[in-house]
């Protein structure tokens, strides 16, 4: 029998289990602890996590970091239920002193793209001296902006999903696996 839930109004069927999830994650990274390799002490990397969604794939992140890094966070959001807004609302601002700093942005998911634009270019305006994007997720079909994706652990196609930090309307982010919506 497929495993559903059900939030709020909607109900979703397993997509991603967790062990997936994890391989994904550990691969990325490998990636990141090479291309970091020469952080130090007095040059760490920021790790900025969007909250709220991406706090559990930073934190997956974190246990298998091994360069200097300081954590940082912000908010900015686009979504509104089950889709974006196209509408950058900023929540928790970024951090203002990063100027000569290496920036890795962490995200949840990366779909149309309007927020990693956003926070690009706000990280371009504190004189960042090196921005990355790492996400979990990317919905390739739907991004189409010209901001790098450094690090994509999963692809998925232009599906609602909810679990493993991801919501749908504040429920659902303590679910270890991935659903997708049932359609």
């Amino acid at each position: 029998m497929e495993k559903k839930i059900r939030l709020h109004d909607k109900s979703f069927r397993m997509f991603i289990p967790n062990e997936d999830i994890e391989k994904a994650i550990d691969a990325v990274a490998d990636r990141l602890n090479n291309d970091y390799a020469d952080a130090t002490d007095e040059d760490p990397v920021v790790m900025l996590c969007t909250l709220n969604g991406a706090v559990i794939f930073a934190a997956e992140l974190l246990k298998r970091i091994q360069f200097p890094l300081v954590l940082k966070a912000c908010k900015l959001s686009s979504y509104v239920g089950t889709s974006s807004t196209g509408v950058v609302k900023t929540e928790v601002p970024l951090p203002s002193r990063l100027e000569g700093k290496r920036v890795l942005i962490v995200e949840d998911i990366v779909d149309t793209g309007c927020t990693i634009v956003a926070m690009v270019d706000q990280l371009k305006e504190r004189k960042a001296k090196d921005i990355r994007v790492c996400t979990l997720l990317l919905k390739k079909e739907v991004y189409k902006k010209d901001v790098k994706l450094d690090y994509v652990a999963m692809e998925i196609p232009n599906r609602f999903i909810v679990g493993f930090g991801l919501d749908y309307d504040e429920l659902g982010r303590n679910i270890k696996d991935i659903y997708v919506l049932d359609e």
